[in-house]
């Protein structure tokens, strides 16, 4: 059996959570980055459509949302709880920038389930709350106005966490296959043997042409197929200059 990703070991926990629309915001924003346990502490209001209807792909993550009625009942059994905040508290541990908690974040997670904790829409996490949490957490923004919405700021945080994991990759960055050496070494002596046949190359007086060239392709990063359409543009202009 595949070991789970370490997505499956992170809960995200809202705390008093306002509007219904952020926590179904929250639920796509989770969902887009293979997270899937919610879990709601108090809120205000259960989800109801408007909150089904901004999780929008992410509604099963928000349909299997456990509401619970206090932020000790959100983290039981977890290992580390990691609190977000826009501001430093006067607590025991320091406040560092979500990059730099990342792997640490990881590295307990790999233990067992931790949870990422995020505050009310207006006032945020109280202290009361900050102090269930073994970290502070902030995301770092422009000091004029640093307070994000709330589903935006769970977006950030579950993307720099997959971003650590390096869990996902860029589409089409798994199909791309480089080129070999033996590869640009075979392209190369066919542009320099095409070259000879034009005229456009003396090989008694190369110069510094070939070096040129030969840094060129180093440059390029070409991928096998891309050698193998100048190799085949090259056969076809060979096999016009035969006729």
């Amino acid at each position: 059996m595949p070991p789970q990703p370490i997505q499956a070991r992170i809960r995200i926990v809202l705390a008093r959570p306002s509007h219904p629309g952020n926590m179904g915001a929250a639920a796509r924003a989770m969902k887009t980055m293979g997270f899937s346990d919610l879990r709601l502490v108090a809120p205000r209001r259960p989800p109801d459509a408007e909150a089904r209807a901004l999780a929008a792909g992410g509604a099963d993550v928000l349909a299997s949302a456990r509401i619970a009625e206090s932020l000790e009942e959100a983290l039981e059994g977890t290992v580390l709880a990691a609190g977000f905040s826009a501001r430093g508290r006067d607590l025991s541990h320091p406040l560092r920038p979500l990059r730099e908690a990342a792997p640490m974040i990881l590295a307990c997670a790999a233990a067992g389930p931790l949870a990422l904790v995020f505050g009310n829409e207006t006032s945020g996490l109280t202290n009361e709350e900050m102090g269930h949490c073994g970290m502070q957490v902030a995301i770092p923004a422009d000091p004029a106005y640093s307070s994000l919405n709330l589903a935006a700021a769970v977006q950030v945080a579950c993307y720099e966490l997959a971003a650590a994991a390096e869990t996902f990759s860029a589409p089409g960055v798994a199909e791309r296959e480089p080129a070999t050496a033996e590869d640009v070494d075979a392209l190369f002596a066919h542009w320099e043997s095409a070259m000879i046949e034009s005229g456009y190359l003396d090989p008694a007086n190369p110069g510094r042409l070939m070096e040129r060239l030969r840094r060129l392709f180093a440059r390029a990063g070409l991928e096998r197929s891309e050698v193998k359409a100048l190799r085949g543009m090259l056969a076809a202009f060979e096999a016009r200059m035969r006729r």
